[in-house]
């Protein structure tokens, strides 16, 4: 921290680069409602971080245009970071860079399948399918693995079946 005196009061003002460090931490305190293992950081939403005159600019990205969990999200970003800054905060969503399950951190990826989620395999390219088929299991990492519906409990998950441990298991689809 720097010292800035005024003519009023003594002022602590954060250097630039010790702000956006603090604001990066704040951000590493906000997680995914509907995977709360995960922050934001971690799954790779967080375009960029500046600050605007006074105002502190967060540009997030989401993992699906419609998520249910956005207007959560952008509230605990706003709250966290204006916890550390003191000042406004402004999250905007963003859709350019787009958001791709290869932004998810490898520690991110470590957590979901600890979570018992597995986590996106490499993306698909623009003319094909993404293969779900024999997803490994976030469990015993067996790829004796059936899908069992495209659709999971949100956009972004399907639902498959372990035939080494019998157990059924999430997918984060790869994007």
């Amino acid at each position: 921290m720097v010292e800035k005196t005024s003519k009023c009061q003594n002022v602590k003002t954060p250097k630039p680069a010790d702000e956006i460090a603090a604001i990066w931490s704040a951000l590493e305190s906000v997680t995914d409602p509907e995977i709360p293992i995960v922050n934001v950081v971690e799954m790779g939403i967080i375009a960029d971080v500046r600050v605007e005159a006074a105002d502190v600019v967060i540009d997030m990205t989401p993992t699906f245009v419609g998520c249910p969990a956005l207007d959560v999200i952008r509230e605990n970003i706003r709250t966290a970071v204006a916890a550390v800054t003191g000042g406004p905060v402004r999250v905007d969503v963003v859709f350019d860079p787009p958001w791709t399950s290869d932004r998810i951190s490898e520690t991110g990826r470590e957590k979901l399948r600890a979570f018992g989620l597995a986590p996106p395999g490499d993306r698909c390219s623009a003319n094909s399918v993404p293969r779900l088929e024999h997803t490994p299991c976030p469990f015993c990492d067996s790829r004796d693995t059936e899908l069992e519906s495209l659709f999971g409990p949100t956009l972004c998950r399907s639902i498959h079946y372990c035939r080494s441990c019998l157990q059924s298991f999430e997918h984060f689809k790869a994007i």
